[in-house]
């Protein structure tokens, strides 16, 4: 069966009378697939999930949503839509042993973390969803490990794999031997502290918290609506979830002004203890290794090319050499706004 007329199947699950349009708009991002389709004057947003074929990992996920319904949370978090057997996904059937599901859409535009007003509101969003998370009771047992499992970041990468391939990387990559030097070095100095990260504070955590999984008013990217895509939210490190919005800040130019003015959005909701914040740093280079770890995975396994993890190897490796530039700032910054 074509994946068209498995897609077309897996609808009337949830349309009986078969009506529904296809949107203009949705794409591929880095781990999935989305399409916007519209049935009866409502849209939805159709998600096929391209990195695994687990359905526990779907099913955590979802209920991990349809707790959160009952927060009260200042924004929204997307809703999975129940088929006519009361289920919130399915698998493809074409072959590719895909899961799929339907969220009802949620409108809205990225947030500017880029400016400080911006950054304040994204760090206000994440400590006011970090206290939800810490509050609900999902029954399913999580399945993405912790970050600070490192060594579990992706199953065809083992150390020993991942050692390989930055001492000794294929021809497409050799053009990229400083940068793979450096992630490498990181990574084992890294690996020799990660069971001492396992003593702080744990919850569930969304993990992925980034300006791509956040949508704000369409007048007012200031303005945090919707916090989206809670693929990989897992039982982690509380401090976590700042961490992995910091990786992507201080990447940016504006740093010196966004770090700052997220800490202290971040603030407002939740503090964080005096290991937690000490912690911080290295859990922003965990983060950054992760990533690294995650895509080399995907490629491994065929689901990436050579350019997708070409650019993630520049990305990591930048991202490593700017968080040794910045550390002390970093630890300033977070001493003075979230103590």
């Amino acid at each position: 069966m074509s994946s068209a007329t498995a897609i077309a199947s897996a609808l009337r699950r949830y349309f009986a009378d078969g009506e529904w349009t296809f949107l203009s708009g949705g794409e591929s991002g880095w781990n999935n697939t989305t399409r916007y389709v519209q049935s009866d004057g409502e849209t939805y947003v159709l998600r096929l999930y391209e990195t695994h074929r687990d359905e526990a990992k779907v099913r955590f996920e979802h209920e991990t949503l349809l707790a959160l319904a009952a927060e009260r949370l200042p924004f929204a978090v997307p809703q999975p839509v129940r088929d006519r057997t009361g289920e919130t996904h399915f698998r493809l059937n074409d072959g590719t042993e895909r899961y799929g599901c339907l969220f009802a859409y949620l409108p809205g535009r990225r947030p500017d973390s880029l400016s400080p007003a911006g950054a304040r509101a994204v760090g206000r969003a994440a400590g006011q969803l970090s206290s939800a998370l810490a509050r609900i009771r999902v029954n399913a047992p999580p399945v993405y490990p912790p970050y600070y499992k490192l060594d579990l970041a992706h199953p065809s990468c083992p150390p020993e794999k991942v050692a390989d391939f930055c001492e000794r990387p294929p021809a497409a990559f050799r053009s990229l031997a400083a940068e793979l030097r450096t992630i490498h070095e990181e990574w084992s100095r890294f690996r020799s502290r990660l069971s001492r990260l396992g003593e702080l504070p744990h919850q569930l955590v969304h993990g992925d918290i980034n300006d791509s999984n956040m949508l704000a008013e369409e007048g007012n990217p200031n303005a945090v609506t919707a916090v989206i895509d809670f693929e990989f939210c897992t039982r982690d490190l509380r401090a976590m979830e700042p961490a992995v919005v910091l990786s992507a800040l201080l990447d940016g130019e504006a740093a010196n002004d966004t770090v700052p003015a997220f800490l202290e959005g971040y603030a407002e909701n939740l503090k964080l203890s005096g290991d937690e914040q000490e912690a911080i740093p290295a859990l922003v280079k965990l983060r950054k290794l992760d990533v690294f770890v995650h895509f080399l995975g995907r490629y491994l396994d065929g689901v990436d090319g050579e350019e997708t993890l070409r650019i993630q190897t520049v990305s990591a490796a930048t991202g490593l050499n700017r968080l040794r530039e910045h550390e002390k700032q970093l630890a300033v910054w977070i001493e003075r706004e979230l103590r």
